[in-house]
């Protein structure tokens, strides 16, 4: 359910003697602006904020994260509330808010433990009512401030072309010389002598790296901010080693649950094309030689 009003999103969710006594700047994100309520009755709310023509990035959102939850396997803040306020001039986002504890002893290992366990969940459903479809998710969704495309496919080499290299490379444009360009046509064209098809589908946050998760109120990892579609995992683990990486405990607990196929590490670069190419389109020239080196590298 949408709501017309913060108001009305507060009292229906908290009840109806509630009211915001509080409000507090949260900061740390670039696509949205975010706030730590506080209630009548001391308890205490996070929420996120955007224009009213934004509103659909928190719908997805809440459709990520309610994907995630259903798996049972690694904690997700749940969404309480959503909708638009037209006299404050924003659409909003109310969710659980992460009182972070202390991180318990062995978080790393439990943190690639429930990952693992998360990319070997179950992913029927989650595609499309065609089960004939592996690769995707029911809904285009977005990764950063960017429109991810999720249109299901029954091979995941096809989609990984399709609906994550070949948008960020038509975005890209200009931003690339010719030469780079016509590369990273070429790239596309021989992708199937370069990736492999995954042994079963695995959901993913999509968007994972350090900056998307932290400890949680159980002292455990929690992850947030998702750009989930069904994949292949390598390419989330790939993700989680792009800006720094997480300690070798994280990926020795994780291979434990579910070991990596050999050859994942000549793979990796070129799921992170993908991000390289995001950054490049978001973010501008800084992201350009990466994605040079990228290209070239694998073209």
């Amino acid at each position: 359910m949408e709501f017309t009003s913060l108001e009305q999103a507060i009292t229906a969710t908290f009840g109806a003697h509630l009211r915001i006594t509080d409000r507090r700047a949260v900061y740390g994100g670039d696509i949205n602006q975010a706030y730590r309520l506080t209630l009548t009755d001391g308890s205490v709310v996070f929420m996120k904020c955007n224009t009213i023509a934004n509103g659909d990035f928190f719908r997805a959102e809440v459709d990520g994260l309610n994907a995630l939850q259903a798996t049972r396997t690694i904690g997700v803040p749940k969404p309480l509330a959503m909708g638009t306020d037209r006299q404050q001039g924003v659409s909003f986002l109310l969710m659980e808010y992460l009182d972070a504890a202390p991180k318990g002893k062995g978080y790393w290992e439990i943190f690639g433990h429930e990952l693992a366990r998360l990319h070997r969940a179950p992913t029927a459903g989650m595609v499309s009512e065609d089960e004939s479809f592996s690769f995707g998710f029911r809904a285009d969704n977005y990764i950063g401030a960017s429109r991810q495309t999720n249109t299901p496919k029954m091979e995941w080499i096809a989609f990984f072309r399709d609906c994550r290299l070949y948008p960020q490379l038509r975005m890209a444009g200009n931003k690339l010389d010719p030469d780079t360009r016509k590369r990273g046509e070429s790239l596309l064209q021989r992708l199937d002598t370069l990736l492999v098809e995954p042994a079963f589908p695995s959901l993913l946050h999509g968007d994972l790296w350090s900056g998307n998760t932290a400890g949680g109120p159980d002292g455990k990892a929690w992850i947030f901010d998702p750009a989930v579609y069904v994949g292949h995992f390598e390419a989330e683990l790939a993700m989680t080693e792009l800006f720094g990486g997480f300690p070798a405990a994280f990926y020795g607990a994780y291979c434990e649950v579910n070991p990596i196929s050999p050859g994942y590490t000549e793979r990796r670069d070129l799921y992170n094309l993908y991000h390289m190419l995001n950054h490049l389109n978001l973010f501008g020239s800084s992201y350009l030689n990466a994605v040079r080196e990228m290209i070239n590298r694998y073209a």
